[in-house]
């Protein structure tokens, strides 16, 4: 009698073997895809720039957004020139950039640039971040002054535990940036579900302005789920894009900035 239900009960627990591991492979599978999405934005409530899903609700419209409206170190901030710290501090921040390929998307908030390779990297305050990728907003997120200007580049790194630092770049209209060009010839005008090559890589180290004197400030990611304790360098000397650039990026997005929120008791200072 024992034999009768030794075949059954092994072919029982088989089923269940194969169950567990199709779930476990399944769960795995997406956790990978979600880790290898690398945009600026990682939660998944449907979020924008204006309406009942702008700015002044992304709090509301998921828990993960909660540092949105609560937290207490929050980013674009208006950058007044006389309320930064007077004493310059050197060699506090490291660039290493060179000729990159990317592919593109456009993410539905964004055009956003992907690094493919991580030879970039940017050091702050002695911790190394290596460039993961680069996007645009118009009219810029940060203000000088009270100003803002017309565009502001976002080149997003991360260390090896996750951690963010930010290279901000405002644009103001100008002469063609022929640096960016390569992008600018293969905008995607839809929201894209792969991404798309850009045919020339990109001089990232010709893209800096000459002038390097930049602010900095301890903030948080300018889209949901606005996580902080990001660290941001913005470049006091803007670079330049032609009209015809910036009118080609506005017909895609005419407005995604988030305004710019309270500085709070945060330290904002200059080095050269």
């Amino acid at each position: 009698m024992k034999k009768k239900f030794v075949y059954p009960f092994l072919a029982v627990s088989f089923i269940f073997t194969l169950v567990a591991c199709s779930e476990n492979t399944k769960e795995a599978t997406n956790t990978n895809e979600s880790k290898g999405k690398e945009n600026h934005s990682t939660q998944t409530a449907h979020w924008s720039y204006n309406g009942e899903t702008g700015p002044e609700h992304w709090g509301e419209l998921d828990q993960a957004n909660s540092m949105c409206v609560n937290g207490s170190e929050q980013s674009p901030i208006n950058i007044e020139f006389s309320q930064v710290k007077t004493e310059k501090k050197t060699g506090n921040i490291q660039i290493q950039y060179e000729t990159t390929p990317f592919t593109l998307v456009n993410n539905g908030h964004t055009v956003q640039a992907n690094a493919t390779t991580d030879s970039n990297s940017l050091l702050v305050e002695g911790n190394t971040y290596k460039l993961v990728q680069l996007h645009f907003h118009t009219p810029s997120e940060h203000q000088f002054n009270g100003h803002n200007l017309d565009m502001e580049l976002h080149l997003v790194h991360k260390d090896e535990n996750g951690n963010i630092a930010v290279l901000g770049m405002m644009i103001q209209e100008g002469k063609e940036n022929e640096k960016l060009a390569p992008i600018w010839d293969v905008l995607p005008k839809e929201e894209t579900g792969e991404d798309i090559a850009v045919k020339e890589p990109i001089d990232l180290q010709g893209l800096l302005p000459q002038d390097q004197t930049s602010f900095h400030y301890n903030g948080s990611l300018t889209t949901p789920p606005c996580t902080e304790e990001v660290k941001w360098v913005i470049f006091e000397q803007p670079i330049q894009m032609s009209k015809e650039q910036v009118q080609a990026f506005q017909q895609l997005f005419p407005d995604n900035h988030r305004p710019v929120q309270s500085l709070n008791d945060r330290e904002l200072y200059e080095i050269n």
